[in-house]
């Protein structure tokens, strides 16, 4: 990735319904230029989806958490692309201490996020897993 795919990234995560002539005339390169760099950013993993996120005050009955994951063995590179598939999970963070990753998942219900954490759980290479339900944000 260079800097004007870094660029692109930023302008989608702060709109991602941002339109390809916009794209284009916000990073000054052409329409064709930024169409390919999606596709290929999007074929390449970098990109796992396209999503609306609603706010959290907008959306009180969602199930918000934060799951802490430890990966056994050499499994990390697997484990990461089948999290990055699940769309229920937000965002994926590596961090350093007892634990390989922590997640954070957003779903509409208990039933599931009963089914997403499962789902985690039965992960080849997820060892263990802890799991604290976020109530509210101050």
């Amino acid at each position: 990735m260079d800097t004007i795919d870094r660029q692109l990234l930023a302008i989608l995560r702060m709109d991602g319904r941002a339109s390809v002539s916009k794209l284009a005339e916000t990073l000054k390169i052409s329409r064709g230029t930024v169409q390919n760099r999606i596709e290929r950013l999007t074929s390449e993993g970098v990109i796992a989806g396209f999503t609306v996120r609603v706010a959290a005050a907008e959306d009180p009955h969602s199930v918000r958490a934060v799951t802490l994951i430890e990966i056994t063995g050499q499994k990390s590179n697997a484990v990461i692309k089948a999290l990055r598939g699940i769309p229920e999970i937000r965002a994926l963070h590596t961090t350093n201490g007892a634990w390989d990753l922590v997640a954070e998942i957003q779903t509409e219900n208990l039933s599931e996020f009963d089914r997403v954490l499962r789902h985690v759980r039965a992960l080849d290479g997820v060892s263990k897993s802890e799991t604290s339900l976020l109530l509210k944000t101050i």
